[in-house]
């Protein structure tokens, strides 16, 4: 039996990034989290040592800190490729970058005389891209977004399941549909407009997610996913992971008062996870998109 080395990645993960562009007495704030992978010739580092090929990881941090000074950073994923093509352009050992950056939105703080260097934290949802790079030119781009927290108040319903002597669940025609959004969306190449084809697929989720009648959280993240599709022609694919945020109906009848869908208990554990993939059937293949 002999014993060879598998695949393999080393990189600097999460690079806290803050980056203050002072346009006169107006500033702008981008505020990310960085991410790098490498991979390539590291057969010697692993099997004798040999740093040679070798990037440190603390020189990946100070590239990232550098190139927000020098390039500045508007789209994340455009500055996820810059970092991707620099890594597989720069260093013949490295032969696969991959660059994940996510995104903490941030508001102006409203204020009389018009403050324009003040923010508060945005919503908790965060934007982010997943980008791959090679040596033979292959790039992906997958962006996305995580805890875009949703709820319809009604709307929704869930009966004519699976039931067996272990079921207790009772079949309802009004529910409360919560949950956090994790989706990532797949671009047919590295050439879109990352900013407008942000804001319109997040549109689209949130739009199919209102306007959606509901039989099933599945149902709701395929009419998602394909109302992403139907809209945005750069993006091939969308995978959603949606946890089903459970509103139980609190029982008020021993203190003798009823309850028509008013006053619920949030369950945060356990809870239903809803993962699925949409995708156009003349999407290219995936590749190393997804890793």
């Amino acid at each position: 039996m002999s014993v060879i080395l598998g695949p393999n990645r080393y990189g600097k993960a999460e690079t806290r990034l803050v980056r203050v562009v002072r346009d006169g007495d107006v500033h702008h704030l981008k505020d990310v989290n960085v991410s790098t992978s490498l991979s390539g010739d590291m057969e010697a580092v692993h099997l004798s040592g040999d740093n040679a090929a070798v990037l440190p990881t603390d020189t990946q941090k100070n590239i990232a800190y550098a190139f927000a000074r020098k390039h500045g950073i508007d789209q994340i994923e455009d500055f996820a490729l810059l970092l991707a093509r620099h890594y597989v352009d720069a260093y013949p050992s490295i032969h696969h970058a991959r660059v994940e950056i996510d995104e903490y939105a941030w508001d102006r703080i409203p204020v009389a005389g018009g403050e324009r260097h003040s923010f508060v934290r945005g919503t908790g949802e965060v934007r982010t891209c997943v980008v791959h790079h090679d040596r033979d030119g292959r790039a992906t781009v997958v962006s996305g977004l995580k805890d875009l927290v949703v709820l319809n108040s009604t709307g929704s319903e869930f009966h004519g399941f699976l039931a067996d002597e272990y079921t207790t669940l009772q079949p309802t025609t009004d529910r409360v549909l919560a949950t956090a959004v994790a989706a990532r969306w797949r671009h047919v190449d590295e050439t879109s407009s990352f900013g407008k084809s942000y804001g319109e697929a997040r549109r689209c989720l949130l739009e199919a997610f209102a306007q959606t009648h509901s039989l099933s959280l599945q149902q709701t993240l395929y009419a998602m996913g394909e109302r992403v599709l139907n809209t945005c022609p750069e993006i091939c694919e969308i995978r959603l992971a949606m946890p089903n945020k459970h509103h139980f109906l609190v029982d008020l009848s021993p203190f003798g008062l009823d309850n028509e869908n008013e006053v619920f208990h949030v369950a945060d554990r356990p809870y239903g996870l809803i993962e699925g993939s949409v995708l156009r059937d003349d999407a290219r293949d995936a590749g190393f998109a997804w890793e």
